[in-house]
């Protein structure tokens, strides 16, 4: 038996788009028709002015890191063999804010403002029971990156 995953999401028909697009390196928000504001994580109505009348968008993957905060410690699997890992919260290009993780980048260099672009990170399930499939692959799910190299320090 397998220990108990924490960061599969629950893919439904409504996210079920959202995931299919992660798959294929795309990241999608949504987008109210009747106020135009744009939001994360994906709605069947919108947070701004409750209209039901909401798109899918692809978003452009830019993003700009609002705080961040750098995990030590964390016993849930599989979140104790990443540590330390940069949980963050980056504001999108088109508006809204979103919790990630920020890779490829040294705790150090990290900068509130400074440029990312998402990745998508892909890894193997662990699938739970007798009846599901081995070397399953997990949803994609979206991480952030600095846009530019970072120089290292001196």
């Amino acid at each position: 038996m397998t220990a108990q995953r924490f960061d599969l999401p629950d893919i439904d028909a409504f996210t079920r788009p959202y995931w299919a697009a992660a798959a294929d390196g795309r990241l999608l928000i949504r987008r109210c028709a009747a106020c135009g504001a744009a939001h994360h994580y994906p709605r069947e109505f919108c947070p701004s002015c409750w209209s039901e009348d909401v798109a899918w968008e692809q978003a452009s993957g830019r993003a700009t890191l609002y705080t961040w905060s750098v995990v030590h410690l964390n016993d849930l699997p599989p979140f104790g063999t990443r540590v330390p890992y940069v949980a963050a919260v980056v504001d999108l290009a088109e508006g809204p804010r979103m919790m990630t993780e920020v890779i490829d980048c040294e705790a150090s260099a990290l900068r509130i403002g400074m440029d990312l672009h998402v990745r998508f990170r892909t890894e193997e399930a662990t699938p739970d029971g007798p009846d599901a499939p081995a070397g399953s692959q997990a949803p994609a799910v979206a991480v952030f990156a600095p846009a530019s190299p970072i120089a290292p320090a001196t």
